[in-house]
């Protein structure tokens, strides 16, 4: 616990060898908390073992040195991992509207205004971003290319890509937040 502590007030300080310590603690019992809670899903569980990581180094100043290490990140890979999930249900119940208007030839003028708003409230979102990530985001989202091929498109390495991601989808996610009830009662009316 004496060790943690004085971990934790080097990484407030903004110690990298602090963080490397703790990451290298955590991160495998963190990875297993998330498996379990995402029901063995590997990908999903690396991307917020990540994610976890990325946010414990952002807020690391505001980080309470009397709080275990590992609840705090328990929290903050809970709190992603429901997020992440709650996106998923938006995107499911847009997925499924699209498959059954596509089926269905008869669409209201109201639907059409609706969908389009929410296009082109991402695709403002998307220009938002600064030039390198939002060419990383438009490949991987649009493209659908892994952070593989990008890193090779755009020569750069595989985490840098990864690390640019988190960050659009991040910013992405924020955005989408703030403007959640409208954006949940569009998707309630697309599939009315």
């Amino acid at each position: 616990m004496h060790d943690e502590v004085n971990e934790l007030i080097a990484l407030r300080k903004g110690s990298d060898k602090a963080f490397e310590v703790i990451y290298k603690c955590y991160a495998g019992k963190l990875y297993n908390f998330v498996m379990t809670l995402s029901h063995g899903d590997r990908y999903t569980s690396e991307e917020i073992v990540q994610s976890t990581f990325i946010k414990l180094w952002e807020v690391r100043e505001q980080i309470d040195i009397e709080k275990s290490v590992h609840s705090y990140l328990s929290v903050i890979a809970k709190n992603m991992l429901l997020n992440k999930f709650q996106r998923q249900t938006i995107e499911y119940l847009y997925q499924e509207y699209i498959l059954r208007e596509q089926s269905s030839s008869d669409t209201t003028t109201e639907k059409e205004i609706d969908r389009k708003w929410l296009a082109d409230f991402v695709d403002e979102l998307i220009e938002q971003l600064p030039p390198s990530r939002k060419k990383i985001f438009i490949l991987s989202r649009k493209d659908d290319l892994s952070t593989k091929q990008i890193a090779e498109i755009m020569h750069i390495s595989v985490s840098t890509v990864e690390t640019q991601l988190s960050l659009a989808t991040r910013f992405m996610r924020r955005e989408l937040e703030k403007n959640y009830d409208k954006l949940f009662m569009i998707s309630l009316l697309l599939l009315i």
